[in-house]
């Protein structure tokens, strides 16, 4: 949906009618106006059904609104904007929230945005092949943080650094300061037929994890999906209250041929607080095959993932994909023996039928693992059915 806003004659006055948008809804696009507003939103229903071993607590079967996302973008004046913000919880959570310049060179992001880290994370949660992003992706990954950025494309290249808080409008109690980048490089890609190379790094100073009201430095990975938390194992627990630093950088590599498709990532990060250090490996590889015979859509300009262009079926696409994940952290106090030392992985097989590229059945059958190598036992074993329903405006 389209909506432009009519000509105001002062800041004041446009920042009271963007909330009331709607009300001047235009027909057509017009370049001259230097307000406009254009809405949109994510809507998906999961489900989880777990087949638990008698270790630990079970997992409940459970379904939920995973999302509800609305948002408005556009123009004001000399910038664009975009308000984006999840309605699924018990409060609202902002999302993107932030404005940005284009300039001869790239384009100028101040607010609040998700960060530049991976492929697995900068590819959308509307079009990724299974319900949940790797291990990396959900616990590595910065997320949406307060901040600035610059971001750049030319010719096969992208590339993005940006410097930003810990804090985020709705976590506002993490406190420290980081900077990171991506950059990419695909050559000559073209709707089916990509190469795609990427690196990511970032630099991450936490304010006194675990003291004075700030939340511990914690890598808890859900490895059977979002409702899996009592399959949650431990890898990285910083809480002691000393200032941590953490260093992250993570290789990305996919490739598109027609209707197959592949990609992998390894990722790293360091933890050290001065008086102990740990460390997390993390990797992933998947394979993704249209059986219809379509393409996983790639937008060369941000260097990820997109939404499939052609469907050419009226029955819709139907995609298959498997993905091995596997994520390792170990944890130790300097000249002592380790304090963690675990692994948790799991295989993922994905069906995605496409009833229209906006419009998603998705089923995600799960086996996932948690061993803790201290005690040279497995401490988890976890089988889960999970799947969405997902629109998409």
């Amino acid at each position: 949906m389209h909506f432009n806003l009519l000509r105001c004659r002062g800041l004041a006055a446009c920042a009271l009618l963007l909330p009331i948008a709607p009300l001047w809804a235009a027909d057509e696009v017009d370049a001259d106006r230097p307000v406009t507003a254009t809405f949109g939103g994510r809507l998906h229903l999961d489900f989880a059904d777990f087949n638990n071993d008698a270790r630990g607590t079970p997992n409940k079967d459970d379904t939920e609104i995973r999302r509800a996302w609305l948002d408005m973008s556009g123009r004001f004046f000399v910038v664009d904007y975009k308000l984006e913000a999840d309605f699924s919880g018990d409060q609202v959570e902002a999302k993107d929230v932030y404005v940005s310049r284009d300039f001869s060179g790239g384009k100028l992001s101040v607010g609040q945005f998700k960060q530049f880290f991976s492929l697995d994370d900068r590819t959308g949660s509307n079009y990724g092949s299974f319900l949940e992003r790797g291990n990396a992706g959900t616990t590595l990954a910065p997320l949406y943080r307060l901040g600035a950025s610059w971001q750049a494309a030319r010719n096969d290249m992208t590339w993005a650094a940006s410097a930003y808080s810990l804090e985020s409008i709705d976590a506002w109690q993490v406190k420290g300061r980081a900077a990171g980048g991506r950059a990419t490089w695909a050559p000559g890609a073209t709707a089916g037929d990509v190469l795609h190379l990427g690196l990511s790094l970032a630099h991450e100073r936490y304010d006194t994890p675990g003291a004075n009201g700030v939340p511990a430095l914690r890598i808890r990975p859900r490895p059977a999906g979002h409702l899996s938390d009592n399959s949650r194992l431990t890898l990285i627990d910083f809480s002691s209250g000393r200032d941590t630093d953490v260093n992250k950088w993570s290789l990305e590599y996919a490739q598109v041929r027609g209707p197959l498709s592949w990609q992998g990532e390894f990722s790293v990060a360091t933890f050290d607080d001065g008086s102990q250090r740990g460390m997390v490996l993390a990797g992933y590889g998947m394979l993704s095959w249209f059986v219809t015979g379509e393409s996983r859509g790639y937008d060369r300009r941000t260097g990820r993932f997109a939404r499939i262009k052609d469907i050419r079926h009226k029955a819709g696409a139907f995609e298959l994909a498997l993905r091995y994940d596997q994520m390792r952290g170990e944890q130790h106090l300097f000249g002592q023996p380790d304090l963690i030392d675990a692994r948790t992985d799991a295989w993922t097989l994905g069906g995605n039928w496409y009833l229209r590229p906006n419009l998603r059945f998705m089923l995600n059958l799960i086996d996932s693992r948690n061993r803790d190598y201290l005690a040279a036992a497995t401490v988890d074993h976890t089988r889960a059915v999970t799947g969405r329903l997902q629109f998409d405006f």
